[in-house]
């Protein structure tokens, strides 16, 4: 929600910090998905200032799909060519 305070954990697969974020995080933010996060390291704690949830090459916003899909122009990238 809205000013809601979450915590969770980023790992590299070797060292893991715990981060705590207020605000709404981004739709693609999921578990074992990547993000970028700015903020600051207090204590050992990086208290995140924004949250940025990392996407493949192949992503795109649904609203662009749904456009696609309308003008009947939209091609699946995992369907392969």
């Amino acid at each position: 929600g809205q000013g809601a305070t979450v915590s969770f954990s980023v790992t590299d697969g070797g060292a893991t910090v715990p981060v705590t974020y207020s605000g709404v995080l981004p739709d693609l933010f999921s578990e074992n998905e990547g993000m970028v996060g700015t903020g600051k390291y207090v204590n050992g704690v990086f208290e995140a200032s924004e949250i940025l949830a990392k996407h493949d090459e192949e992503y795109m916003p649904a609203e662009v799909v749904d456009a696609l899909k309308e003008q009947g122009t939209y091609k699946d990238p995992k369907a392969g060519s």
